[in-house]
């Protein structure tokens, strides 16, 4: 046991000692972060850039008629003045030249001259004020063709938009702010995660495993310890290497997590809104009231959607799922790996080991889109799929029962493999000059220790 605990040591430290591993390890939470929070907090800022386009109406439709934004400013030109303006668009007070013709009301068409492409506020705002003043003005010529007085109001009665509000129901009735979106990235990304766990690190063991080999290492190692010791501890000490990652990863996501509420987010506005949260459930008839008198911003929205994930279950079943999968990955690579002597038998007998892998990557997106279906069900109970499975179906709720069975199932799988990689690995390890057939490693298993 203590030569185990020296090879884990050595692996362990020549890992988390490196550069690179302390750059992944530090920047992946930022960058995790930004992609989480930024649009959202970008979306509470204001744009103080303003941009000023000079508009010939040759219409006369529209003259007065456009409303300035925050960020875009109208300024109404003479048909005289156009070449000029058109000329020296950037070199002047003007961002772009709106050119209104006509025939607009037929066409439905405009032009914009500027220098550089415009950017999408400005060309959003454009498209919004022609199209709503133009859709009004023909509205009124409807009502007047007509002769119905209150047309016009009984039309724009008809415009309807849903918003969606999704609240979790706890043991006591109340209610937390859920994201079906927020709860597919999270999905998403912990499925995804141990796919790269598991073949970055499955895939450091199986190339520890053959330059040893290939260099004739592991003849002086097993001088003082076995090979089955040696597997182990090369393992244990790699499985080691991304619990620490992962668990950084966890702390500096908590602290950045913590640290963006603070400063963005008042308490306030989340007690709000966690109290109307409280009130929809309980189907109070002023639920609706105080929802539509608080309008929480994009951030805040963000905010209360991720603290509606069960994060400690997700972060526990992620180490089950992440340890006994690597577990059971890296222990068949490290078999193939002492099994061969080149690099492209290796990689022949990597195939059926990597297809499951591939597999679950696969059929990942149709899991998220149905996580309760057949397909989800049975791919998260199927061993060397559900490591991936499982992680993504945990953030929409998964009986208790499943997580037992699958974790069971997943547990004695690895166990069984184990043994299986330890009996190729302590023959295959010093057998040289011959490549073995699946038929000559299957005796291999017959072999006494």
């Amino acid at each position: 046991m203590n030569k185990i605990f020296i090879i884990i040591k050595r692996e362990y430290l020549t890992r988390v000692t490196k550069k690179s591993f302390l750059l992944l390890t530090l920047l992946t939470p930022l960058l995790f972060a930004g992609i989480m929070f930024l649009p959202g907090y970008l979306a509470t800022r204001e744009n103080k850039e303003e941009h000023k386009v000079a508009v010939l109406d040759r219409s006369t439709l529209f003259l007065g008629e456009l409303e300035d934004s925050k960020s875009t400013k109208f300024h109404f030109i003479p048909e005289e003045e156009f070449e000029n303006v058109k000329n020296s668009i950037g070199s002047n007070e003007f961002y772009a030249l709106l050119d209104i013709p006509q025939s607009i009301v037929s066409t439905n068409r405009v032009v914009v001259y500027s220098n550089k492409q415009i950017n999408l506020d400005v060309k959003n705002h454009i498209d919004w004020q022609l199209e709503h003043k133009l859709e009004n003005q023909k509205r009124a010529e409807l009502v007047s063709r007509l002769g119905v007085p209150d047309l016009e109001d009984q039309l724009e009665s008809t415009k309807t938009r849903i918003t969606v509000d999704t609240l979790k129901l706890t043991e006591d009735g109340a209610g937390k702010k859920g994201s079906t979106e927020i709860a597919m990235g999270i999905g998403y990304a912990a499925g995804f995660l141990i796919y790269i766990f598991v073949f970055m690190y499955g895939g450091m063991v199986m190339r520890g495993v053959s330059e040893e080999k290939q260099n004739r290492i592991v003849e002086v190692i097993i001088s003082s310890a076995k090979p089955v010791q040696l597997m182990l501890g090369k393992i244990i000490g790699l499985a080691a290497v991304g619990l620490t990652q992962f668990l950084i990863w966890v702390i500096l996501m908590a602290g950045i997590f913590i640290g963006a509420k603070s400063m963005f987010v008042s308490d306030e506005a989340l007690q709000q809104m966690a109290e109307s949260q409280s009130v929809m459930v309980q189907s109070n008839p002023m639920a609706s009231e105080m929802m539509s008198n608080f309008e929480p911003n994009e951030f805040e929205k963000i905010i209360a959607e991720i603290e509606g994930i069960n994060f400690p279950q997700i972060i526990g079943m992620f180490l089950i799922f992440f340890i006994l999968g690597y577990l059971l990955y890296s222990s068949l690579m490290a078999a193939i790996a002492a099994a061969v002597d080149t690099e492209e038998d290796m990689n022949q007998f990597m195939l059926p080991v990597t297809i499951p892998l591939i597999a679950a990557i696969i059929i990942l997106a149709n899991v998220i889109k149905n996580p309760e279906g057949q397909l989800a069900f049975w791919a998260s109970h199927i061993p060397f799929t559900s490591p991936i499975i499982m992680m993504v179906r945990i953030p929409f709720g998964v009986p208790w029962y499943e997580l037992v069975i699958s974790v069971a199932i997943l547990a004695a799988s690895t166990f069984g493999a184990i043994w299986v990689a330890a009996k190729i690995y302590r023959t295959g390890i010093l057998m040289y000059g011959k490549k073995p057939s699946w038929k000559e490693i299957g005796k291999w298993l017959t072999y006494k220790s």
